[in-house]
């Protein structure tokens, strides 16, 4: 077996693991980024796979997502069957560098899986009647999910109107707002990716005709559309797909006259709750008290809203004392979700009001691991001796799978500053 041959063999095996840093490794000192395993380019595999690092590595190398295979189709066009848009954009070549032909090949695919629905295109390419198997496909990068759909050993996930709403703006395609959001609504599961997908692409257009269109869907009478536009606005309001130094971003401080009365004539727990999530992106003076009026509203989802309405950046860190209160109030609340909120906020807060720690040290025995860590953390912070005892309730911890241990060695840090000071 000679050298190029065993590089080969080596860099299949690594791609088919998943190991994203021995793939890069072995690019580095020239493994071939085009090997062919069993007749399938290698970054036909980790399209496959839905490796996103890995594909992109491969290209970033010099791997050809149009290379052409004998069936018929690439590796680009694998990925727009695969149906994760992530993936589509992990190996799609700038624009520029796509001929009118290939564009039109991708828009009529993904629009083909689009129309036809995942389920219906998947039986009409397997030509299998049988039931579809069908479970849930998580990005581990992102908070959001397709579902993954599975008929005669062909797998696809269900994100082909997210690839189709994405190609078209990187096409320089001005879909009608009214289409994107139909898209969107055909998954009416609020973390969906296409979701997501379709708010991003709407919300890069940072434009009067997009701002005043989610505004008037937000006075629809269907609950999922008004819930669709909070989210909608909530982007446009963050500038998300935009750049903030541009001097198109400016729906930030134009999101309380809009948010505000919303939200006071919005009867829909959910759909409130998002717009008071897309208020806390905003700025004006009305914002928080608007949201401490909702301090005792009955159901969490709400309270929740108050403590993002508190904290929304840097300059904000410092409350007021009745805020503080409030957090203070939140942080016993009877849903554990919402004492969760109130311990992660209170644990970073710099202030050393007495209280706090207090709060702190009651939450030492959460059901829940990582508040336990937060609160010993936020003990550890405050110079609180109890942070030593508290830590002895955080339980085993594997240190080899937390990307950063800084909260983990809070209290090393607390009795070495205890040292310090003799």
């Amino acid at each position: 077996m000679t050298e190029d041959s065993v590089s080969v063999d080596v860099l299949v095996a690594a791609v088919r693991r998943g190991d994203a840093d021995e793939v890069g490794d072995l690019l580095h000192v020239g493994a071939d980024p085009e090997a062919v395993a069993n007749g399938v380019p290698v970054l036909c595999l980790a399209v496959a796979a839905y490796d996103e690092p890995i594909a992109q590595a491969l290209v970033a190398a010099g791997a050809d997502p149009l290379r052409a295979l004998p069936d018929g189709t690439t590796p680009l066009l694998r990925a727009v069957d695969g149906g994760s848009d992530v993936m589509v954009a992990a190996v799609l070549p700038e624009p520029v560098h796509l001929s009118s032909a290939v564009r039109t090949e991708l828009l009529d695919r993904a629009r083909q899986w689009t129309e036809r629905g995942a389920e219906a295109e998947l039986r009409r390419r397997t030509g299998e009647s049988g039931p579809v198997e069908r479970s849930r496909g998580e990005h581990h990068g992102w908070s959001c999910h397709w579902e993954r759909l599975t008929l005669g050993g062909v797998s696809v996930w269900d994100g082909h109107a997210g690839i189709l709403s994405n190609l078209e703006a990187r096409f320089g395609l001005r879909t009608p707002f009214e289409e994107l959001v139909a898209r969107a609504l055909a998954h009416p599961d609020e973390e969906h990716a296409v979701r997501s997908t379709v708010s991003l692409t709407l919300s890069a257009r940072m434009d009067e005709e997009t701002w005043a269109a989610a505004v008037a869907l937000g006075r629809h009478p269907d609950r999922l559309r008004r819930l669709f536009a909070a989210d909608v606005l909530r982007c446009l309001i963050m500038g998300l797909g935009s750049n903030p130094l541009d001097p198109d971003y400016r729906f930030e401080s134009r999101g309380p006259e809009v948010l505000v009365p919303w939200a006071a004539a919005e009867q829909d727990i959910e759909v409130l709750a998002a717009v008071l999530n897309a208020l806390t992106e905003s700025e004006g003076p009305e914002i928080e008290p608007l949201l401490l009026s909702h301090l005792t509203h009955p159901d969490p989802r709400i309270r929740v809203q108050v403590l993002h309405g508190l904290q929304r950046d840097e300059r904000c860190m410092l409350v007021r004392p009745e805020n503080l209160s409030a957090v203070l109030t939140l942080v016993r609340d009877p849903d554990s979700q919402v004492r969760a909120s109130a311990g992660y906020w209170l644990a970073e807060y710099p202030g050393r009001d007495p209280r706090i720690a207090d709060a702190l040290a009651e939450l030492v025995d959460h059901e829940e691991q990582l508040i336990r860590i937060y609160a010993v953390y936020g003990l550890a912070l405050h110079d609180d001796p109890r942070c030593v005892e508290a830590e002895r309730h955080i339980g085993s911890v594997d240190r080899e799978k937390w990307p950063d241990t800084w909260l983990l060695d809070a209290v090393w840090r607390y009795q070495w500053r205890q040292r310090e000071r003799g």
